[in-house]
């Protein structure tokens, strides 16, 4: 599987919280591309309707709600 690289803007409480779990798994030497990575493998292996969830979240994060 090849790799490639993208730049990518987020909010500083979510860049906040990449941190938080790069420190959680220290252990595990993971980095935060790395983490981020199993975080959208799971989103696209789950069995969710995934553009009405993107959808939904770029909806109430645009309203501030979560």
């Amino acid at each position: 599987m090849g790799r490639e690289k993208f730049g990518v803007a987020v909010a500083e409480e979510l860049v906040d919280e990449l941190e938080e779990l790069v420190d959680e798994c220290a252990d595990l030497g993971a980095r935060g591309s790395e983490i981020v990575e199993a975080i959208l493998t799971a989103h696209f292996r789950s069995d969710v309707d995934h553009v009405a969830r993107v959808r939904e979240l770029i909806i109430r994060r645009r309203e501030e709600d979560i």
